[in-house]
């Protein structure tokens, strides 16, 4: 039976060639535009499912709250890992994590730049699934100053020499480190990557006491069975007596009265595996993905696989005449309806299994330049996996069953009778279900269009809007400590470029901020206060053309601003400071050590991370030569050129030795900081593109089989003086209507989506009419060009020939 379905099948798509190239190649874009999308998904969920104990493994969370400032962190102090595994009978084991992200190894006199340098402790081949080829992962790391190399990285290094027992030196790091192991390249589906581990104990802050210096991510191993919630209710009492005795150093309070006042402090178990799937949590090594367009893209697959459908059930309802008689004949011969139904069911699976065939082939095509637009290495495993073919067939089945039920059913309903009097030709015409599925169509259109456009406006808003400093223009030296305290001496000779219009040095720039401390006022006892810090010189506020708002900067003439601060407007708001003149901050190193800092000056407010975030208290410190760490900018008079920035390379090589300069320059970086909702509107209007491209390949077949059934009315008008704008508007109209009905009900549904997904960005844009009146001009546009070409050809045909035509 399967045999003579697929021959009559075969037999009957010969006779509509242009029907089933129309469908075939729409079905073929549609799965795979959906088959990539998919592919991107679960590319994203599958991070961190590599490890064996993944489903017992947690990262923990730091949740702090100071007065409004909220922090929602993945660093934690480097004492609480080993106070858990003692306290807490659940913790079958810790490790400790250290990205330093790249790094200078040196070999002898070779110099190289590692990627990703990591300190972690020995306890890391135990907790992650890392095969190490080379060593034994209780001891690899577990002596201070070990090292494990990736293999790639040993490659590169040593190229075919055995790495194991050489030394080599990282950075200005006098000890130089052991190569105890070699372990397997990271995967990419993990949430942090590393070329290179060291021995967390080779760092003496990983003996650090102090409970509120949150630096390093802390990540637990519990113990099989053991529920995570079970673990959480216990940090309250460990916050109570471990925080407790810091609060009340710092601040004088107790950490009961510290939390009556609103604020808070605690800890949370994060999932290994939803790490990934979390941007709330701030300080990820790799930039986590927003589950919300996972969803999204889903979303836009499921929406293209129903234009796609809707096109063929569309067609083949538009080609029932064309088959009626088929029809009408073989139940006059004794076909039951069934028969028919499996036939024309038949029919669509044969469609569709050629269109999955020519998806197969686009997605090895697309895949490429797909993984180029995301960055990312998604793969396209046919054949690596066992039940990755029958999955595609019965999808490739399902979904030629879902675009064939009704014209199946809709087809094998004819009388016989009416059939073969040539009667069903009127029932056809009147296809409002037909009129309604195009009208879905453009509605899908529509939301594809004008969400894109959406999309698009808030990253030109995010890149172009006033940051309150100057991006342009400069360049940012990393790892500045290089250079130790030679730094000003560093300075000076970059001024004697005429090109370089000032040059600071700072421990942070807007991007990349380091710290976040806590301060008290003088005369509010027991008021505890959130402040970005940043360590400048005295060229800070020039290089970034930060705006004064009242007062001074540091100034070299005033001995006395090194013990000064200078905040940004936001302090002086939302803490209340009636006169900064004379209000002073205290700094909360120990009840002993503490500094009176008058404040001497007020920015403007400008954004030091990015619109993702509102703008925080801030401030502003001097440093002294004795914080080496940090960042040298150079600022231009004008765009910079390769041999500038050679030339500038040249005297740093003059002061930081065999270091290399890192650099980058502030621009690129910020925007960087908006590469995911870049690729995310370039995958929008990509899938928007090819799902308006589908829905006009089926208006175009429904034009012809509309034009073909109105031959003989369009050779009447004709003959009776009709002109061709008059045609074209009769043809047309009811498409202008569907577009205007499909318009009215697409503007609402993506107000409230896009209100929703801007709600993601505390500086966002306001939703205008423009951005939803394009969504209908588009879709227009799109449709009367569609059936522009049909229409006019059949305009001009000779009414003649049209009034001969059967």
């Amino acid at each position: 039976m399967l045999k003579n379905l697929l021959k009559h099948s075969l037999r009957a798509l010969k006779k509509q060639k242009g029907y089933v190239a129309i469908n075939i190649f729409g079905l073929s874009i549609g799965i795979a535009c959906s088959l990539l999308i998919a592919l991107f998904i679960l590319h994203q969920l599958s991070y961190d499912q590599y490890n064996l104990n993944k489903d017992r493994i947690f990262r923990l969370t730091l949740d702090g709250k100071i007065g409004e400032q909220v922090v929602n962190a993945a660093y934690t102090a480097s004492v609480i890992g080993p106070t858990m595994a003692a306290d807490f009978p659940e913790v079958e084991k810790f490790c400790r994590l250290n990205s330093f992200g790249e790094t200078i190894v040196k070999d002898g006199d070779r110099v190289f730049t590692v990627n990703d340098f990591v300190e972690v402790d020995s306890t890391f081949f135990q907790l992650f699934s890392i095969p190490l080829l080379k060593g034994n992962i209780h001891t690899v790391l577990a002596e201070p100053n070990t090292m494990v190399v990736s293999e790639s990285t040993a490659r590169i290094i040593f190229g075919n020499q055995d790495p194991i027992d050489k030394m080599v030196r990282v950075n200005t790091r006098e000890e130089p480190y052991k190569i105890t192991g070699v372990m397997a390249d990271f995967p990419e589906e993990t949430h942090f990557d590393a070329d290179i581990l060291t021995s967390f104990s080779s760092n003496q802050r990983s003996r650090d006491p102090e409970w509120m210096n949150n630096s390093f991510s802390t990540y637990l191993l519990l113990k099989p069975h053991t529920l995570a919630g079970t673990v959480e209710a216990k940090f309250p009492a460990m916050v109570e007596k471990y925080v407790g005795p810091r609060v009340q150093d710092l601040f004088g309070i107790s950490i009961s009265d510290f939390l009556a006042q609103g604020n808070r402090y605690s800890f949370h178990l994060q999932p290994l595996t939803r790490i990934h799937l979390d941007p709330s949590v701030e300080h990820e090594v790799k930039p986590a993905i927003d589950p919300k367009y996972l969803i999204i893209f889903g979303s836009i697959a499921i929406l293209i696989i129903v234009i796609a459908s809707i096109n063929f059930m569309n067609l083949s309802t538009a080609q029932a005449t064309k088959r009626a008689k088929e029809i009408g004949v073989k139940k006059v011969s004794g076909s039951s309806k069934g028969m028919l139904i499996a036939q024309f069911l038949a029919d669509s699976m044969l469609i569709s299994f050629i269109a999955l065939v020519v998806a197969i082939i686009l997605i090895y095509i697309a895949l490429p330049y797909f993984n180029n637009l995301l960055n990312a290495k998604v793969s396209f495993p046919l054949f690596s996996n066992f039940y990755t073919l029958p999955l595609l067939i019965l999808f490739a089945a399902v979904v030629g069953i879902l675009a064939g039920i009704y014209p199946a059913f809709y087809l094998s309903s004819f009388n016989p009778g009416t059939v073969l009097k040539g009667k069903i030709r009127d029932g056809v015409k009147n296809g409002k279900l037909r009129s309604g599925l195009v009208a879905v169509q453009f509605l899908i259109s529509i939301v594809l269009i004008i969400g894109t456009i959406i999309m698009y406006q808030q990253l030109n808003f995010m890149l172009n809007k006033d940051l309150g400093f100057t991006k342009d223009r400069l360049l940012v030296i990393e790892r500045a400590g290089a250079i130790g305290s030679q730094v000003n001496t560093f300075k000076e000779e970059l001024l004697k470029f005429p090109e370089i219009a000032s040059v600071s040095a700072s421990t942070a720039v807007p991007g990349h901020n380091n710290n976040n401390n806590g301060y008290m006022l003088e005369g509010r006892d027991g008021e505890t206060f959130l402040l970005q810090t940043n360590w400048v010189d005295y060229d800070f506020l020039e290089t970034y053309n930060i705006e004064l708002a009242d007062g001074r900067f540091f100034d070299r003439s005033h001995g006395s601003d090194e013990q000064a601060c200078f905040v940004n407007r936001k302090t002086i708001e939302e803490f209340g400071i009636t006169d900064f003149t004379q209000t002073r901050f205290i700094t909360m190193d120990s009840e002993e050590d503490r500094a009176h800092m008058p404040i001497i000056g007020v920015c403007n407010d400008f954004h030091f991370r990015s619109l993702h975030n509102r703008i925080n208290p801030y401030m502003i410190r001097f440093k002294n030569d004795g914080r080496f760490f940090g960042y040298v900018t150079v600022k231009f008079h004008s765009n910079a050129s390769a041999q500038l920035v050679k030339q500038i390379d040249d005297v740093w090589k003059r002061f930081a030795s065999n270091n290399p300069m890192q650099y980058f320059f502030m621009s690129d970086d910020f925007a960087h900081m908006y590469r995911a909702e870049r690729q995310n509107a370039q995958l929008s209007v990509v899938f928007a593109i090819l799902g308006i491209f589908i829905a006009a390949l089926g208006l175009f077949g429904l034009t012809s089989f509309t034009i073909e059934q109105r031959t003989k009315e369009v050779g009447v008008r004709k003959a009776l003086g009709a002109s061709g704008t008059s045609i074209f508007y009769l043809i047309s109209k009811e498409i202008v209507l569907l577009v205007c009905i499909a318009t009215l009900i697409a503007w609402p549904l993506i107000y409230f989506i896009a209100k929703n997904w801007l709600q993601n960005y505390y500086y966002r844009i306001h939703l205008e009419w423009f951005e939803f009146l394009a969504g209908f001009v588009v879709a227009l546009v799109m449709a009367l060009g569609t059936i522009s070409y049909k229409t006019m050809k059949s305009v001009k045909v000779n009414p003649a020939d049209t009034l001969r035509y059967e």
